[in-house]
C-alpha cells in the first residue's frame, strides 16, 4: 500500500501556495472580465493561459517534490515495482 502524504519541504510548500493565490487571483480576473460585456476575447483568453501556465507550474513543483520523496525513497530500497507505480500515478496528472 503506497505511503499517501504530501512532502513539501517549507520553501517549496511558501512557493506553492504563492503560485496557487496568484492562479486564484488571475481565475479571479477572468470571472470579472466575462461581467464586462464590452470584453475583448483575446483578453480573456490571455487570463486563462496565465491561470493554466500557474497551475502547470504548481503541477511541476509538486510532481517534483512527489518524486523526491516517494520515488527516492522507493529507489533505496531497491523496489522497482514501487517506483513505476510512483511515477505512473503521478504521471497520470502531469498538465
Amino acid at each position: 500500500m503506497p505511503d499517501r502524504h504530501l512532502h513539501l519541504d517549507p520553501e517549496t510548500r511558501t512557493e506553492v501556495v504563492r503560485r496557487l493565490k496568484s492562479a486564484k487571483g488571475h481565475l479571479e480576473g477572468v470571472l470579472n472580465m466575462l461581467e464586462d460585456p464590452g470584453v475583448y476575447c483575446v483578453d480573456v483568453l490571455k487570463q486563462i493561459s496565465a491561470v493554466q501556465g500557474a497551475l502547470s507550474a504548481i503541477n511541476d513543483r509538486v510532481l517534483r517534490a512527489h518524486i523526491r520523496d516517494h520515488v527516492t525513497t522507493a529507489a533505496q530500497r531497491g523496489d522497482a515495482e514501487r517506483i513505476v507505480e510512483e511515477l505512473m500515478e503521478a504521471l497520470k496528472y502531469k498538465l
